[in-house]
């Protein structure tokens, strides 16, 4: 097993270069024309390193990218997309400087794709092909945006486990629970009016947004780890009428699915104490949470495999945000994520992977799949 160590390491040039490779084909989620050519870039590097027969399957301009190897038993998966709109690379280029890589789509995720790649290929160097038998490598387009067209994909996984490349916790700690997230888009109808001359005549849709959100938020419990939290929001088009329609958005995260359920049913059975308001609501649950005893076995054989390499005592760690294997858990299947390289600043201009993770993480991952794969 401790080979492994060594060949990750002798691959560290090689995992930043693939890691910049990526980054440098922008790929932010709305975009079908940058999501085909980051496709592309990504379906070439499994072809390089891998020799991989690559499938790709488009769905409303997001290019999903599959490389599959027997009978699927190991589900890894990844996404190229970013949050990072056309363009950002020529203020934030990317930047080694020997000890971590920055750039838009470092850590969240292409640093990821790099590492299972990678993994893989140790594997298959030692092995052949044959050392891959049961691996199913999913990197998809559209998870920044909820996993709107790969969400089915990623659930009809016939998988026994899963493996989710997202950025490790800041020290390295690999992610045992993820809260469910829940999206909602609450619409107050009232009725116009002119706000001097008759103001009684409207329903003042504004004020009946402030109670719904007084409302909502009362529905949050800090004890159970229940947030709900209103975001953006709307109200009226002109200074002198009265608003005829409001909307807020509102974002739910629970570690259960018990809290997201009474949370969506308390949303529903909303009503307005302003007579003559009318409440309509959209969304609900987007995505059901990675509740540790989904993962709690997969933690416990790749501690077991972090010790035979050598490493630190591999640690574990609850988060808020989502990622794709809150919809694996959700569909039964064991589920282990955070196998990404950890750096910090998703999202954000000090985006960053630490160089020194790459191949720890690459390692340790070719040694679970070993473990996992018999």
């Amino acid at each position: 097993m401790r080979e492994l160590v060594e060949l990750a390491r002798d691959r560290a040039e090689s995992l930043v270069a693939d890691t910049v490779r990526l980054v440098s084909v922008e790929s932010p989620s709305p975009d079908p024309e940058a999501s085909r050519a980051s496709a592309e870039a990504v379906a070439a590097l499994l072809r390089e390193r891998l020799g991989a027969d690559v499938a790709t399957q488009e769905i409303d301009g997001h290019v999903h990218v599959r490389a599959t190897w027997g009978e699927p038993r190991v589900l890894l998966l990844c996404h190229h997309d970013t949050v990072w709109p056309a363009g950002t690379l020529a203020r934030f280029p990317v930047v080694d400087d020997g000890e971590t890589l920055r750039g838009p789509g470092t850590v969240d995720m292409k640093a990821g794709i790099a590492v299972a790649v990678h993994a893989l290929a140790i594997l298959r160097e030692q092995g052949g092909d044959a050392a891959l038998d049961g691996v199913d490598l999913l990197i998809t387009a559209d998870e920044e945006l909820g996993s709107p067209t790969s969400r089915a994909i990623i659930e009809a996984s016939t998988a026994k486990a899963a493996l989710v490349f997202e950025a490790a916790a800041h020290g390295g700690e690999v992610k045992t629970a993820r809260k469910g997230v829940s999206i909602y888009r609450l619409e107050v109808v009232g009725r116009a009016a002119h706000a001097g001359v008759e103001p009684e005549q409207g329903v003042n849709a504004a004020v009946a947004l402030a109670h719904a959100i007084l409302a909502t938020t009362s529905l949050g419990d800090a004890a159970a780890g229940t947030s709900v939290t209103p975001t953006v929001l709307q109200a009226g088009t002109t200074t002198n009428t009265v608003p005829a329609s409001a909307w807020v958005s509102i974002d739910v995260r629970a570690w259960t699915e018990a809290e997201q359920v009474r949370v969506d049913d308390a949303i529903r059975a909303l009503e307005s104490p302003l007579e003559g308001a009318r409440l309509v609501v959209h969304g609900g649950i987007n995505r059901p949470p990675l509740e540790r005893a989904m993962a709690v076995d997969l933690y416990t054989t790749t501690a077991a495999v972090a010790a035979e390499l050598g490493f630190p005592p591999l640690q574990e760690a609850a988060v808020g945000g989502g990622s794709d294997g809150n919809f694996t858990a959700g569909a039964g299947i064991p589920t282990l994520d955070g196998l990404g390289p950890w750096g910090g600043g998703a999202h954000a201009e000090h985006e960053h992977a630490v160089r020194a993770a790459l191949p720890q993480r690459t390692a340790l991952v070719a040694g679970l799949l070993r473990r996992l794969l018999g």
